[in-house]
């Protein structure tokens, strides 16, 4: 007897987003996708669409919002305020906090011998990265330059080991930095500078 060859899987795609049904809850636009899933799909999310006329959706909201878990309202107090502040909501539900406002200084070692001093974060004070870099390449007879880090950020990049000199240069050429904001990478690790 020879073997039965396997049937393909055969997937709804959702007509809104364009992912496959049973994930739309991870794509970009849920709330669009819901009465397409409601007319086309509507075993998949049976929770969801279970009277149809959305009552449950607003019961579970409720619900959420008794414990605390929902974004109605402030029922933490002030400290759940300014967290709320600082989240962001992505797509998919996943959550990105605020950027500190962070000076990062840290020192690369290229040929064995040679270092290059990378300033991140200093355009999150006001201060005009060309600037900064001619500014810190005259004070250290170094070139200095502004160039694109990995995370697609400008960054100053500085020949030489200046990294302990830089701070006190960064606190008395723009006070808006406070030294408290300065901080190292020192083996993978971010230490504070003061």
């Amino acid at each position: 007897m020879a073997a039965d060859k396997p049937e393909p899987v055969k997937v709804l795609y959702c007509g809104v987003c364009g992912l496959p049904a049973e994930y739309c809850e991870f794509g970009p636009d849920f709330e669009k996708c819901k009465p397409w899933l409601r007319d086309h799909a509507p075993d998949l999310y049976p929770d969801l669409f279970a009277g149809g006329d959305g009552k449950d959706v607003e019961k579970t909201a409720e619900r959420l919002h008794g414990m605390g878990i929902s974004s109605k309202g402030n029922t933490g107090g002030e400290a759940s305020a300014s967290k709320q502040e600082e989240v962001k909501r992505l797509p998919g539900g996943k959550i990105k906090k605020k950027e500190r406002p962070e000076v990062v200084i840290e020192k690369i070692v290229r040929n064995k011998r040679k270092c290059v001093t990378v300033v991140k974060g200093l355009e999150l004070f006001g201060v005009k990265l060309s600037d900064a870099s001619k500014k810190l390449g005259k004070k250290f007879a170094t070139g200095a330059s502004v160039v694109k880090g990995p995370t697609d950020k400008e960054q100053i990049d500085v020949q030489g080991d200046i990294s302990y000199d830089i701070v006190e240069f960064i606190t008395d050429t723009w006070p808006d930095v406070p030294e408290s904001a300065i901080f190292f990478i020192e083996d993978g690790k971010k230490v504070a500078a003061a």
